[in-house]
């Protein structure tokens, strides 16, 4: 090892979501700071994750209008898709992006070095070039925001069928005549609906009984009547035994369920069975840094790690698997070095499906209300009820609430359908006040838009038992 590493004053490893506002915030509040980024300059939301998939997400609800044409007065002949000029299009906007971040990185000061990172010593990162050369970087502070990648389940045949993950799925330039999709998360659902409505056939595996699994019974009906709807196939229930063929040829999945045993073929499969954390390798164990049991650094309510002077951000570090949380591991960690006290629990975790309609809730939903013995008064209406929906021809879905049996306290909101993000964003700042439910129940709202739906929710709350 070198005898004089070069000296930072913060050395962040992977440029994410968290790492890269904590290195240009400190940058700007004249630190010398420097980041490790081995691949994708803004971690994966803005190159291979989140806004990409966004980005044709949309594309795909675009082609579906245009299928659905002449229900709003427009005729169509001859249409296809290109999904070169998808894949374009997305391009476009990652460089962007990209470019983006490098103005940050310029403007702020932060330095911004690509290269793969070890730790060879505590707080010390050997760094390898793409030259091949090397540069030994010690920190007085570090931060370890290596995020996570896609899981591939060890299953007979799945490595050498070389399948698509959201990496490869997002970069086609083709349509599969017949996507597998194993994973019923976000993602899967996400990517299964999309191409289904390019015009790929699509058939989803998962092994549990439902989808979205962890959601109340009424979500995983409604998401599955969709799917259903627009001609997805559903192999719920279903465990993989092995794979046969090629992902872009041919493919062939031996399935098991409680019934039968069933074999299903396809030209091209994706999989999306959840992330692994990008922990092996890189020299945790030298930096003094402990590992949970899954394999992601093992952190407190203020992310420090077991090492002195060490903090670890977003998805490695264990933090629910959001951009937005990881943007608030950053504001935990700042506020840390600069001796506040902010800390990771009891914060509210939004969460928001990008299917179509949109999936979104936050606090409690009915099946954690029930585990946890809390007793709640329920409201909920079809999203048909918000006149604004009829307008759109949006009217698929539902909204409801969980009120606090004891007081007007809104405990949780989910929402299923056109603009459901939105909407539970509204719901989310009433919680964060503090406001009870008839606040957004009396309030004077926009007419006709998606947030009036609050009117009629909220009056439907049943009264309290004195």
């Amino acid at each position: 090892m070198e005898t004089n590493p070069e000296q930072y004053d913060l050395v962040i490893l992977g440029s994410g979501e968290g790492g890269k506002f904590l290195a240009w915030t400190m940058a700007r509040l004249g630190k010398r700071v420097v980041v490790i980024e081995r691949k994708y300059i803004g971690g994966s939301c803005p190159n291979i994750a989140c806004l990409p998939s966004k980005n044709i997400v949309h594309s795909a609800k675009v082609a579906s209008y245009f299928y659905r044409s002449e229900e709003f007065g427009i005729t169509k002949e001859n249409a296809r898709i290109d999904m070169g000029a998808v894949r374009e299009r997305k391009r476009l906007m990652v460089s962007g992006l990209v470019d983006m971040h490098l103005d940050n990185y310029k403007s702020s000061g932060a330095e911004l070095l690509l290269g793969a990172g070890k730790f060879i010593a505590p707080r010390t990162i050997e760094v390898t070039l793409p030259n091949g050369q090397t540069r030994i970087i010690q920190g007085e502070k570090v931060v370890i925001g290596t995020g996570t990648r896609a899981t591939l389940p060890d299953l007979p045949g799945l490595i050498d069928a070389q399948p698509l993950t959201h990496i490869e799925a997002l970069e086609l330039d083709r349509l599969p005549s017949h996507l597998l999709v194993l994973g019923g998360g976000y993602v899967g659902l996400e990517l299964a609906q999309a191409f289904r409505r390019f015009g790929s056939r699509v058939t989803v595996i998962d092994r549990n009984p439902a989808l979205t699994h962890l959601e109340d019974p009424d979500v995983s009906e409604a998401l599955e009547a969709l799917f259903r709807d627009e001609g997805i196939e559903l192999r719920l229930g279903a465990g993989v035994e092995s794979v046969e063929g090629q992902s872009g040829d041919f493919v062939r999945l031996h399935l098991t369920n409680s019934h039968a045993n069933e074999t299903i073929e396809g030209s091209d499969l994706l999989v999306a069975t959840g992330r692994t954390p990008n922990t092996e390798d890189i020299g945790l164990e030298i930096a003094g840094v402990e590992l949970t049991d899954r394999g992601y650094v093992k952190v407190d309510e203020q992310l420090r790690t077991t090492a002195p002077n060490v903090w670890a951000i977003g998805d490695c570090a264990g933090s629910p698997h959001f951009t937005h949380i990881s943007f608030d591991d950053f504001r935990v960690i700042h506020d840390d070095m600069l001796g506040r006290h902010r800390v990771t629990t009891h914060r509210y975790v939004p969460s928001c499906m990008f299917t179509d309609p949109e999936l979104a809730h936050i606090g409690l939903n009915e099946t954690q209300a029930k585990s946890r013995g809390i007793p709640y008064r329920l409201a909920k209406i079809p999203m048909v009820a918000v006149l604004r929906t009829r307008t759109l021809s949006e009217t698929r879905g539902f909204m409801k609430a969980l009120i606090d049996a004891e007081s007007d306290r809104i405990l949780g909101f989910t929402a299923f359908g056109v603009g459901a993000g939105e909407i539970m964003g509204a719901v989310q700042i009433a919680m964060i006040g503090n406001l009870p439910f008839t606040a957004l129940r009396d309030a004077v709202i926009t007419h006709p838009t998606l947030l009036e739906g609050f009117l009629p929710l909220f009056s439907s709350v049943p009264p309290l038992n004195k």
